[in-house]
């Protein structure tokens, strides 16, 4: 990084993709690179998901039942969850070398004490979390940036709900702007609590148990919708880096608020219209000729996409050459 800084007649700003990449940059502070986020102490007050769901009950932020395995003995741990629950990491990075990946559902206890036995062997601190009952398309996360203290800004916050996964439970293909006043209050609250600033996605899932949103995770970085934001009048990586570098930017949304707005990636979108008797198309005539013709990218009606993008077609070529030889495709958030 220090060498691409030198080679160029400004100071870049870096937008890490990944949380790892942040915690990176901010151990780093490579010379001669701008970075729009906190410094390290505040990126892991976010992290830190122990730290985060301490937060969460000072703040009475509602979050799912959660306990760190060695702080609770794993009797009383298994007897107040019940099986099947979920383990995670306070951190990803030493947990996901271990498992490859940031979350385990484990049915009985013998499972639950192979998976911490296993962390423990890598360094990773464990939670168990319980397994919520989550309402099918109403999860929701808050899209903002929190300007650093002495900014002369607001933060900048939008709500979106992933209405369409694939495969059902998988990853977001379809997310669309919505009002969700408790989501957005408890995630700013959190975020002001813990001091961060930058770019950052508050997840929240609805308990139909609760019947309320609970908190997840926050992510310290852009994610793969952060296009939809922008289409909503909030540019949140343009705040972060107009506050980073000292230029003006003023966000397009209305005094009333962020526009509507939708995002839609299509080969996730496209595989489940396609393979799912259940699902039905929730896009418009009108949306996929403005799709197929390229005019979305001109257009106020708030309509966007992830990879595709006419004017800019190397993701998409990217994508395809992936699909069509061995290699697979990778996508950095």
């Amino acid at each position: 990084m220090e060498r691409i800084a030198d080679a160029v007649d400004h100071d870049p700003v870096a937008f890490a993709c990944m949380d790892e990449w942040v915690r990176g940059f901010a151990e780093t502070e490579p010379a001669g690179v701008r970075l729009p986020f906190s410094d390290l102490a505040g990126v892991e007050r976010v992290l830190d998901k122990a730290n985060l769901y301490a937060l969460c009950e000072e703040l009475g932020v509602p979050y799912p039942e959660t306990y760190e395995v060695g702080e609770t003995p794993a009797d009383e741990v298994c007897a107040a969850l019940g099986f099947p629950f979920v383990v995670k990491p306070a951190h990803k990075r030493k947990f996901e070398e271990a498992f490859g990946t940031n979350v385990i559902e484990v049915a009985d206890r013998a499972e639950f004490d192979e998976v911490v036995a296993e962390a423990r062997e890598y360094g990773a601190t464990v939670l168990a979390q319980e397994k919520v009952n989550v309402e099918v398309g109403a999860d929701t996360s808050l899209a903002s940036y929190v300007p650093p203290e002495g900014a002369d800004r607001e933060p900048l916050a939008v709500v979106g709900n992933a209405a369409v996964r694939y495969p059902e439970f998988g990853s977001s293909c379809l997310v669309e702007r919505v009002e969700e006043p408790a989501v957005r209050e408890h995630a700013l609250t959190v975020l002001e609590e813990t001091g961060y600033h930058g770019i950052s996605e508050s997840e929240f899932v609805y308990d139909a148990d609760r019947e309320e949103y609970v908190l997840l995770d926050v992510n310290t970085r852009p994610w793969k919708w952060i296009s939809m934001p922008v289409a909503a009048g909030a540019n949140l990586p343009m705040a972060a880096y107009a506050d980073a570098t000292g230029v003006a930017y003023e966000a397009a949304a209305r005094e009333d608020g962020p526009r509507d707005a939708r995002w839609v990636y299509l080969p996730g979108y496209l595989e489940r219209c396609l393979t799912d008797d259940a699902f039905w198309d929730v896009l418009g005539d009108d949306d996929w000729a403005s799709l197929l013709s390229g005019a979305f990218e001109a257009s106020e009606g708030g309509l966007t996409t992830g990879v595709y993008r006419p004017s800019d077609p190397g993701p998409a070529v990217t994508y395809l050459t992936g699909e069509f030889t061995d290699r697979e495709y990778y996508c950095s958030c």
